[in-house]
C-alpha cells in the first residue's frame, strides 16, 4: 500500500471528540495531489465544465480521487495538450495556460498523467482524417494508406516517438516531485475488435487497422511507465465491452451526433470517469 493511500486510510484517526480536527487529520488533509493530461483526464461534458478554455469537468477522475482520498487537488490538465504542453506554454480558447509542470513541487503526494493521443496528431488523424476517409470511400483502407506509406515515417514511428516522450515526461514529474507516487493512465478502448458500428464512419479494413494502432499506442505507454518506474494504470484492458459501438455499455462518445449521448465526440461519457478513478486508487493500493 502507497504511503499516501495508507495515510488516507487512517483520516478518522485521532478525532477530537469536540470536532475540531486534530492535528493528525490537518496532515492527512494537506495531502496535494496534481493532475496533468489532456481531453481525456480533463473530460469535457462530464457533467459541467468548469474551465472552459480546458474543456476540463468538475467530475472529472481527478476530481473523484481527491474525493475518495481526501487529498488537495491542483488539476491542470487542458484539453488539446500534448506532452509538450507539460513543459510549454498552451494555447486555448480563453487565453494560454502556463506549463503543467508548474503545478509540480517537492511537496506534491500524487501525480497523475495521462497524455500523449494528440503528440503528432495522432488521434486528430485516426478520427477526424480517417472518418472523413471513410465516408468518401467505404471500402479498401484508406486511413491505413495514409498512416503506413507517408514520406515522414509510419503511425508505428509516431508511436515510438510519443513512447519516448511519455518516458521523459514522467522521470521529468520524478525530478520535480521527489517524493509522490506518480500514476501513468492509459487511453480507454475506442473501436471494437469485431463489429463496427454508425457512430464511427470507417471502412471495415480500417477498423481493423485504427484498433491495432491503439493497442499499439497501449503498449507503447505501459513501457513508458515501465522504463520510468511509475505505476501505470492499463485502461485499455480495462475497458473491454465499452468501446464506442457497446451501446448502452459505452464509456467513450462516437463521432456522429446523439442527442441521448451528450457530451464531446470521441470523448468520455461520466461512467468511464468513474472506472479510471477506481482504477487509480486500486493502483496506489498495490
Amino acid at each position: 500500500m502507497s504511503t499516501l493511500v495508507a495515510a488516507s486510510a487512517c483520516s478518522g484517526d485521532g478525532e477530537d471528540p469536540s470536532g475540531e480536527p486534530s492535528t493528525a487529520d490537518s496532515a492527512v488533509a494537506t495531502q496535494e495531489y496534481v493532475a496533468l493530461g489532456d481531453s481525456y483526464t480533463s473530460a469535457p461534458g462530464v457533467p459541467e465544465t468548469v474551465d472552459a478554455g480546458c474543456l476540463r469537468s468538475d467530475a472529472n477522475y481527478p476530481a473523484l480521487v481527491a474525493e475518495e482520498l481526501d487529498l488537495a487537488l491542483r488539476d491542470v490538465s487542458c484539453g488539446g495538450a500534448s506532452v509538450t504542453s507539460l513543459i510549454g506554454v498552451q494555447e486555448t480558447s480563453t487565453g494560454p495556460r502556463a506549463p503543467q509542470f508548474n503545478a509540480l513541487t517537492t511537496d506534491t503526494d500524487l501525480v497523475t498523467l495521462g497524455i500523449g493521443g494528440n503528440d503528432e496528431g495522432l488521434f486528430s488523424l485516426l478520427f477526424v482524417e480517417c472518418v472523413r476517409l471513410g465516408a468518401e470511400q467505404r471500402t479498401g483502407s484508406p486511413c491505413r494508406d495514409l498512416l503506413t506509406q507517408g514520406e515522414d515515417g509510419t503511425v508505428l514511428d509516431t508511436i515510438a516517438v510519443i513512447q519516448e516522450r511519455l518516458t521523459s515526461a514522467l522521470l521529468g514529474i520524478k525530478d520535480r516531485a521527489p517524493d509522490a507516487d506518480v500514476v501513468l493512465v492509459g487511453y480507454p478502448q475506442l473501436v471494437p475488435d469485431r463489429i463496427r458500428c454508425d457512430v464511427l464512419p470507417l471502412t471495415p479494413a480500417d477498423y481493423r487497422f485504427v484498433r491495432t494502432t491503439l493497442v499499439a499506442m497501449g503498449r507503447a505507454t505501459q513501457q513508458a511507465a515501465e522504463d520510468a518506474g511509475v505505476r501505470y494504470v492499463d485502461l485499455l484492458a480495462a475497458s473491454a465491452g465499452h468501446d464506442v459501438c457497446a451501446g448502452e455499455d459505452a464509456w467513450v462518445r462516437g463521432v456522429v451526433d446523439d442527442p441521448a449521448a451528450p457530451g464531446a465526440t470521441m470523448h468520455p461519457f461520466a461512467e468511464e470517469q468513474v472506472a479510471v478513478a477506481q482504477l487509480v486508487v486500486e493502483a496506489l493500493e498495490d
